[in-house]
């Protein structure tokens, strides 16, 4: 017989730990992370040219989105409350492959997750009490940002070729800009003054409904007109303004890429670079000639943007490839990002790379945070990452989030082999920042 299970379900069971009513097992520890990706690129790139602060601020990232993971998943749960075992079907979001179990991860982490074990021998996982107010917290700031999340939106509708763009693609920028998790189906609705959503052959879509000339303003511009006390607004053209830049103190003039010195940053280079004219993001650009440096400029200044919507002016580099078409791109998007070093910083760590607005971060601190921010800042602290910063340095080494992820010490992780394996979602996968949704299943609690 089918039953709904309860938050008190877990209560009671937790209150049982210290009566001696159930046990958790603790097998051997698991084996060592395995190593990091060794691209040509990161072979190739001078040691010097790496920014300590930001690689630190890479790994901090990595650990926050696999927390992000199993949080959303267990907010998607009735009660928040779910076996162990159907967390699984997370294991190749947060990077582990067999032996390596999410429950291990879960652990590690006692004031954000609860884990226990009923009187059947399965093991369940919870938010914990303060975990539970975070999440409460999340809501109503997603719903305080919701306003500044959709002027984001449309001002990257207003720049995009066609004034439209795929809702799949959004979904990829939904964590970065701070989108609620409802967003495909309420949130999509709420601005009918700025944006619709619309269905054609190849999925559905998100269209430009008004132009705001007021967003039509790039935020150097805006910076600019502040220090000059400048409040005109002048339609989008070409502009002039130098791209604010920040290098190491031991930076060297360049790096290599193929076996090949590519003098990109030279002072020489960089100041020419700043004197070219270009089009602003949200104007015309179909007549720019690619390769030229007006079309690469743009394409800096449209990137340069996009990154200043985003909560940690940082995104995953796949997710900027992902609309080259749309924003009139450059196909080697990745040398262009690495080419003007000083205006964004890769990090190159692991699978998936990394690019920063760099004048956005002083160490391995945003400049400005918003309320959202410093609310997964308060989500990180109840984990049982501490950021040690070790092997920053070695790339191919075991980082420290993945010691945090794997573990490096002598703790034990919990032993869910031996539970029924009705509770598992065969066949069932998520891709990576896609919206979860565990809760389309069957009842998992039995009486």
């Amino acid at each position: 017989m089918h039953a709904a299970c309860s938050r008190n379900r877990l209560s009671e069971l937790l209150r049982c730990r210290g009566q001696g009513q159930w046990q958790c097992q603790f097998p051997h520890q698991l084996s060592p992370a395995r190593g990091m990706t060794r691209g040509r690129s990161v072979k190739e790139r001078s040691k010097k040219k790496r920014v300590h602060a930001l690689e630190a601020a890479t790994e901090r990232w990595k650990v926050l989105s696999k927390v992000l993971t199993v949080v959303d998943a267990l907010k998607k749960e009735e009660e928040h409350v779910t076996p162990l075992k159907r967390l699984e079907i997370l294991r190749p979001q947060l990077g582990l492959v067999k032996p390596h179990k999410v429950a291990h991860f879960v652990r590690r982490s006692p004031n954000l997750f609860e884990v226990c074990r009923d009187s059947r021998g399965v093991m369940w996982a919870g938010l914990s009490p303060k975990a539970e107010a975070l999440v409460e917290e999340e809501a109503r700031l997603l719903e305080e940002h919701s306003a500044t999340a959709a002027q984001y939106v449309t001002r990257m509708l207003m720049m995009s070729v066609d004034r439209r763009l795929a809702i799949d693609k959004i979904a990829h920028f939904r964590r970065d800009m701070g989108l609620p998790h409802d967003f495909r189906t309420r949130w999509v609705h709420m601005f009918p003054e700025q944006f619709r959503l619309v269905r054609l052959e190849d999925g559905e879509y998100l269209e430009l409904v008004s132009w705001n000339p007021n967003w039509a303003v790039t935020d150097l511009e805006k910076k600019a007109a502040a220090s000059a006390a400048d409040t005109n607004v002048s339609p989008p053209g070409e502009l002039s303004l130098p791209f604010p830049m920040k290098f190491p103190p031991n930076f060297t003039s360049y790096y290599r890429f193929q076996g090949k010195a590519h003098h990109y940053v030279k002072t020489g280079n960089t100041e020419q670079f700043q004197k070219v004219t270009y089009l602003s993001p949200y104007a015309e650009a179909k007549g720019l000639i690619p390769g030229s440096p007006e079309f690469d400029k743009r394409a800096v200044a449209v990137m340069h943007e996009i990154l200043s919507f985003m909560l940690e002016k940082r995104l995953v580099t796949d997710h900027l490839t992902h609309f080259r078409r749309e924003f009139v791109m450059p196909q080697k998007l990745m040398r262009l990002l690495l080419k003007h070093y000083g205006i964004f910083y890769v990090s190159e760590r692991g699978k998936r790379f990394s690019v920063f607005l760099t004048e956005a971060y002083d160490g391995t601190e945003l400049i400005e945070k918003c309320p959202l921010v410093q609310w997964r800042e308060k989500l990180l602290q109840l984990t049982g990452y501490r950021g040690k910063m070790k092997n920053l340095g070695k790339f191919y080494a075991s980082s420290d989030s993945e010691d945090y992820l794997l573990g490096d010490d002598d703790d034990a992780v919990l032993d869910i082999e031996s539970e029924n394996p009705d509770d598992i979602l065969d066949g069932r996968s998520i891709s990576d920042e896609s919206e979860m949704d565990l809760g389309d299943t069957d009842e998992f609690c039995r009486d």
